[in-house]
């Protein structure tokens, strides 16, 4: 009963030893914060920290279906009731949607992706369901002059993917036991990350499904490199106004000119912002 509580004391414990903060991934990560903020104040083009289905949308050059947008913004996967009523995503959800995206291998994140393709909420993914996904993803590779593959080809691949308890039907329990369940996602509803598959070779997908020895999950390294990019634009940025600056303080004749105020590129808002947690209603996570 105080294991949770005993291994939070641990980790402060360890925050007083480690100067790096971002060493410790379980509980504390300023670099994750920083990833998951900037794509969100990406996509909140009002900065009114909320984001709608056409936001939503634009998250990764448009990779993720538009049926499977309309799925997470249906209240499916989301604890504030706001999203289904006023069609709004608050930053907390949008963690639960980035990791999820961004790391299909863990436990939670395939109970979000499956909440979302089970239509009927029967706990069954039925080829009604599947094949419902998988004709907007159809309909992008042809945009993109790919020819799709049937999707009774697609259902048999997948099917020998999964290879659910039950013919025909999968579950839950099956795509956990999977491990490839990041490539049965994507295949439905990532355009992007699907080609990324179907261009490995495929020894090397098998490979990804193998239980992992490698210390970073799929998300630690979306967010290390993530980070790395942002910082990177953010220091060019930097560069680019100093050098500014300093030519317009001096003038074209050398006279000093009033310098205005500059503002961090990825500043964060003040708190007086219309987040607010009290009204966040929390529930037991996929019961």
């Amino acid at each position: 009963m105080n294991t949770p509580v005993f291994r939070g004391e641990m980790n402060v414990a360890l925050l007083e030893e480690e100067e790096d903060v971002n060493q410790l991934t379980e509980y504390f990560s300023y670099e994750h914060f920083y990833v998951i903020y900037c794509k969100f104040w990406e996509l909140d083009t009002d900065h009114d920290l909320y984001i709608d289905q056409r936001d939503l949308a634009r998250h990764n050059d448009q990779a993720i279906s538009h049926k499977m947008i309309e799925r997470i913004f249906s209240g499916t996967v989301t604890k504030d009731k706001r999203v289904q009523r006023e069609g709004r995503m608050s930053y907390a959800d949008f963690v639960w949607f980035l990791i999820s995206e961004e790391d299909k291998k863990t436990a939670i994140s395939i109970e979000y992706w499956f909440r979302c393709l089970d239509l009927d909420g029967d706990g069954i993914l039925s080829m009604y369901e599947l094949e419902y996904f998988y004709q907007e993803q159809c309909q992008k590779l042809e945009t993109m002059a790919i020819e799709p593959l049937p999707f009774e080809d697609c259902l048999c691949q997948m099917l020998d993917l999964v290879k659910p308890t039950v013919p025909g039907k999968i579950t839950l329990q099956d795509l956990k036991r999977c491990r490839l369940a990041h490539v049965f996602f994507d295949t439905f509803f990532n355009i992007e990350k699907y080609l990324e598959h179907e261009q490995k070779d495929p020894f090397s997908v098998v490979r990804d499904g193998e239980p992992e020895s490698q210390d970073l999950s799929d998300w630690e390294k979306y967010a290390a490199e993530e980070y790395d990019i942002l910082v990177a634009e953010e220091t060019a940025n930097e560069q680019y106004n100093d050098g500014y600056d300093s030519a317009v303080e001096r003038g074209v004749s050398g006279e000093l000119v009033p310098r205005t105020e500059k503002r961090h590129f990825f500043d964060i808002p003040n708190p007086h912002c219309s987040l607010d947690l009290e009204q966040y209603e929390y529930e037991d996570d996929f019961e």
